[in-house]
């Protein structure tokens, strides 16, 4: 073997055996899965731009990423293809546990790529109409995370299309995320004792519910394609549920919404809700199981998908059983967590055929090893809204053919709802 050829195999190999570097394996990852949220201003608390932010909490990076508590994606994959997914691959997690293990080296300064830039302000844009929180929201230094639900009237004398939205939070240390209703009855505004907002921890209080969509850290502002306007009705209210932590010194804020408008859509919109009441969780049970689900009555497509449920869900499994036979896996979460729930975009529209059986499976552990059960010692855990309550909720924001097939849409998800809660009345839910 020449000497040229042993000294090129020898520095592949030992190029091989050299540890990854920040500024040439570790900012990639950095900058693209975790910059959105570790950035000043943002709602992460620290920032993981440079060198020296990375560097010091290289072992809780490799610690965090390892198990997956980060970044927030709940979504497993092969269950679903969704829009702005938050996923490590297994070598970029393996990477970041090598950077930690041989002391979080910097590297070649040259082969650091630019930092990331992000826009101030409204990310898709100045919106033509903002709504804003009425009043400045006060939040105590410490105690319990806090969910609450505010009132704020459009004040609309016509019928509006969206063509997008944008939840912009005004103080982003302690907003955690946000759910937006519209709420046309003005069921709403009657939860309302003093000021502008309620608290909600499980749901908005009202339903069926018109969820607009939702917003977390590191998430998109949703524009809605050419024909798919969202239709709100005039006399509408916004319902802001936001879901607020301290930070460990009083806070104010003051959350606003932004929205664009379009033409009337040439598409029908339909909410596919499904829910559950039958849910009686023994203290102590650490797989109960609570399985429900609707068959559609006409075609529709699936745009986005959000499941629901409180402190004791631990899996949420949803599958659609077509008329062929085959089987669509809308989303699987092994690991729910309360606090990172969220709405999640399909990445392209999901086909569901009339004669769809949608069915949800949710396991629910109510033992004293679940870290987040509320209650010590576990207790008795029935249905409700409140904290010490269990839901077991699905959203499917689906569209159809034309808007002329909606009022039948909605009349016969009506019967069909009707139809699930009598046989859930019949059948009350027994633990598994």
């Amino acid at each position: 073997m020449s000497k040229v050829i042993w000294i090129g195999i020898a520095g592949a190999l030992a190029a091989a055996a050299a540890p990854p570097t920040f500024n040439h394996d570790i900012a990639p990852i950095l900058y693209k899965n975790c910059a959105t949220c570790h950035r000043p201003g943002e709602v992460a608390p620290f920032a993981l731009l440079t060198y020296q932010d990375a560097a010091k909490r290289a072992k809780q990076i490799a610690t965090v990423t390892h198990s997956r508590f980060m970044p927030p994606w709940k979504a497993e994959p092969g269950y679903g293809s969704f829009q702005n997914e938050r996923r490590l691959t297994d070598d970029q997690i393996a990477i970041l546990a090598d950077w930690a293990a041989n002391g979080a080296p910097e590297g070649d300064a040259a082969e650091k790529p630019t930092p990331p830039t992000f826009t101030e302000g409204w990310q898709a844009g100045q919106p033509e109409k903002v709504f804003t929180l009425p009043e400045k929201f006060s939040l105590a230094a410490d105690g319990g995370d806090q969910y609450r639900c505010f009132v704020v009237p459009m004040n609309l004398d016509h019928d509006v299309y969206v063509k997008s939205f944008e939840f912009r939070p005004d103080n982003r240390r302690v907003v955690h995320h946000a759910i937006v209703f519209s709420d046309p009855t003005g069921a709403a505004r009657k939860m309302v004792r003093n000021g502008n907002s309620y608290p909600c921890f499980g749901g908005p209080g009202f339903g069926p519910t018109g969820l607009v969509g939702g917003w977390a850290p590191g998430g998109s502002p949703a524009v809605f394609a050419k024909g798919m306007e969202l239709t709100v009705a005039r006399g509408t209210d916004l319902v802001l549920q936001i879901h607020y932590h301290p930070s460990g010194k009083p806070e104010m804020d003051q959350s606003s919404l932004g929205m664009t408008f379009g033409e009337a859509p040439t598409i029908g919109r339909g909410l596919v809700f499904i829910n559950s009441r039958a849910i009686n969780i023994p203290a102590g049970e650490s797989h109960y199981v609570v399985k429900t689900g609707i068959t559609i009555a006409q075609d529709v497509e699936v745009l986005g998908i959000t499941p629901h449920a409180h402190y004791l869900g631990k899996d949420m499994k949803i599958d659609a059983h077509l008329p062929d036979g085959s089987i669509t896996h809308m989303i699987w979460i092994k690991d729910w967590d309360f606090n990172w729930q969220g709405q999640y975009r399909y990445a392209a529209p999901v086909p569901l055929p009339k004669g769809t059986h949608i069915e949800m499976r949710y396991t629910y552990d109510n033992s004293a090893a679940n870290p987040h059960n509320p209650s010590n010692p576990p207790k008795r855990v029935i249905f409700g809204e409140q904290t010490t309550n269990e839901m077991a909720v699905l959203f499917l924001q689906a569209v159809l053919p034309r808007p002329e097939d909606v009022p039948r849409f909605r009349q016969e998800f009506r019967l069909l709802r009707m139809q699930q809660f009598l046989g859930e009345a019949a059948q009350p839910a027994e633990p598994r």
